[in-house]
């Protein structure tokens, strides 16, 4: 019998069962907030939402830990803090960064919130999840369609601040992949990228997070992901395929020179805010050099870090 296939069996129900189960009260809570939308009772929900979405990353995390061998090697701040108002930024190698940056996370900061396409939303049953929990949702143009119907332009942006002016009275972790896609060898030949490990940073949707809500952002939670052993897929995760995961968590303050510029109309501000990432990926950059080195040299070294 082929064991892989088992277990990936039983993860996949095990997934399905688990978000069923926790799907039906977010959306029995949200649902409850819109309809009482007294500022003391939402935040009330709120709580709610939060706790529900907080066993559901724990199961998960448990079934990472239950169903594989993966040696983590995890660095945090102590001051992390689940009331806190972040931006945080990762590189992107895998589908399975995602899983790993909720566990890693979970119940240390507020619930991370990435920044979703439209189409997203008819996902069944996480479509509808991602909205009880308030997760953005934005529609983007091409220039063909922009081109027939100029109205268009600037909603997008437009919703990014709407959703960000939500974030500013409740804790959250807006989390941004500035590389906006998945790395791949043949991505970064394409781009010519001047970094070793990494893609080129796209620096519009912090831009616009810092635009809206930067006076009331702590800090930036700058995460570095590591596979030593290559890029590995969420199949290769729960085959047991993945020995081992690096996760570095730096917390960096804000320059207060990037705060409430008006990034879409001052070509300054958007210089000063693609200097800054571009130097948080240089730093980045040479981290994972380290990192990968180490692992050459000390195929075994430091001790397993708990996930979650």
């Amino acid at each position: 019998m082929n064991l892989n296939w088992l277990r990936n069996s039983v993860v996949a129900l095990l997934f399905a069962l688990s978000t069923v189960a926790h799907v039906a009260p977010l959306l029995f809570v949200a649902v409850l907030k819109a309809l009482l939308p007294l500022r003391r009772v939402r935040r009330a929900f709120d709580r709610a939402l939060m706790a529900i979405a907080a066993s559901w990353i724990g199961f998960n995390t448990w079934m990472i830990r239950a169903m594989t061998h993966t040696r983590f090697i995890i660095e945090t701040p102590p001051t992390l803090r689940r009331d806190g108002h972040y931006l945080v930024m990762a590189n992107h190698q895998s589908w399975v960064d995602i899983p790993i940056l909720q566990a890693v996370l979970n119940r240390k900061v507020p619930l991370l919130r990435f920044f979703l396409k439209s189409q997203l939303f008819w996902v069944p049953l996480l479509g509808l999840a991602w909205w009880a929990l308030d997760f953005p949702f934005m529609k983007r143009y091409s220039r063909e369609v922009l081109s027939k119907q100029p109205e268009l332009a600037g909603r997008d942006i437009a919703a990014t601040r709407r959703s960000c002016a939500k974030f500013r009275d409740i804790p959250v972790s807006v989390m941004n992949f500035v590389e906006g896609t998945r790395f791949t060898p043949a991505k970064h030949a394409r781009q010519a990228s001047p970094f070793v490990h990494l893609l080129k940073p796209k620096a519009g949707g912090v831009g616009f997070v810092l635009d809206a809500m930067g006076d009331a952002l702590h800090s930036l939670l700058d995460v570095t992901l590591v596979y030593p052993h290559g890029r590995p897929t969420i199949a290769d995760l729960f085959s047991d395929r993945v020995p081992e995961v690096h996760v570095s968590v730096l917390e960096r303050p804000i320059p207060r020179e990037l705060i409430g510029g008006d990034y879409e109309n001052d070509p300054q501000v958007r210089v000063r805010v693609q200097r800054w990432i571009n130097e948080i990926w240089r730093d980045k950059d040479a981290a994972i050099s380290r990192t990968l080195e180490l692992g050459r040299a000390s195929p075994v070294r430091g001790r397993s870090a708990a996930l979650g």
